[in-house]
């Protein structure tokens, strides 16, 4: 009797599991949401880095936008213009534009004109060195120098120049925001290239302190200020600061006057100029230490 107990206790758990299979094939068919075939298409034409400059989480997400009609082509600013024209003819669509936007560095601070305080002797990274007393540098806002920029680029854009300071390459550039998030004094930036005048600097302390920390340091004199037209640059405390939302009446007028240089603007996408009062520094060896 008990055996045949089990006999049929077996017959219905299996007939229970058929039943319940065979419910969720069906309703796997029916509320299947059958995705764009052109989605795979599209990410295969993507350089599929995942870098995020476009604003998705991935050249999955930024393909499903695209097909779907939310974005186009050229938002992806890893892509090259052949690829994104690929992708625009493959789904007949414009490719599309949109300003370049480049990583900006606000230091001018290398070694030859910014002073330390202390040398750093510990683990070769700027996020080692920040929490061991800021790294070191008498200005405290300043680039440390060890290249984690350079380290984090997957791309290739920073590189190192003889002073310690990185150097950005426009051209292969993305703007995918990595520099931004490793670099532990939030010096970086991501800027469109329209955006000529620039701070190259984030030293809070007053003039005196700050000259003292680097010869090409903001001082707050505000000749930048009173030169700039309208409201374009004010003091933010000890710094200059520029409205980008009156870009329009940019021009390198403010930057004639500005003593240390600290101010600059972009002639070329990869080449700034100070004014014509910037004092001439001519030093290539590093400065000693502080006293």
């Amino acid at each position: 009797m008990g055996f045949a107990n089990l006999a049929v206790s077996g017959l219905f758990m299996l007939a229970l599991g058929l039943a319940l299979g065979g419910m969720l094939a069906f309703a796997s068919r029916k509320l299947a949401v059958l995705e764009d075939p052109r989605i795979d298409e599209v990410e295969g034409r993507l350089p599929k880095s995942n870098c995020g400059a476009c604003g998705e989480a991935g050249c999955r997400a930024f393909a499903e936008k695209v097909v779907g009609g939310a974005v186009q082509p050229a938002a992806c600013s890893a892509s090259s213009p052949a690829q994104r024209q690929e992708i625009a003819d493959y789904l007949g669509i414009a490719a599309g534009t949109v300003e370049k936007k480049v990583a900006r560095l606000a230091c001018s601070g290398g070694q030859h004109v910014a002073f330390l305080r202390a040398r750093y002797a510990g683990h070769p990274s700027c996020r080692a060195a920040a929490v061991v007393a800021g790294g070191g540098k008498e200005c405290a806002w300043g680039c440390l120098g060890l290249g984690d920029c350079a380290s984090v680029c997957s791309f290739g854009a920073i590189t190192m120049d003889r002073h310690g300071l990185p150097q950005v390459d426009v051209d292969k550039c993305t703007g995918c925001n990595d520099c931004v998030e490793i670099c532990p004094k939030g010096l970086f930036s991501v800027e469109p290239l329209s955006r000529q005048l620039w701070v190259a600097c984030r030293n809070q302390a007053d003039g005196p302190t700050a000259e003292a920390a680097c010869e090409v340091a903001c001082t707050a004199c505000g000749r930048c200020v009173q030169d700039a037209p309208g409201e374009l640059i004010k003091l933010n405390g000890n710094l200059a600061s520029i409205n980008y939302e009156l870009n329009e009446l940019a021009s390198r007028h403010p930057i004639e006057r500005c003593p240390t240089g600290a101010i600059v603007w972009y002639e070329r996408p990869d080449h700034a100029v100070k004014g014509a009062a910037a004092r001439r520094i001519l030093r290539q060896e590093a400065l000693p230490l502080a006293h």
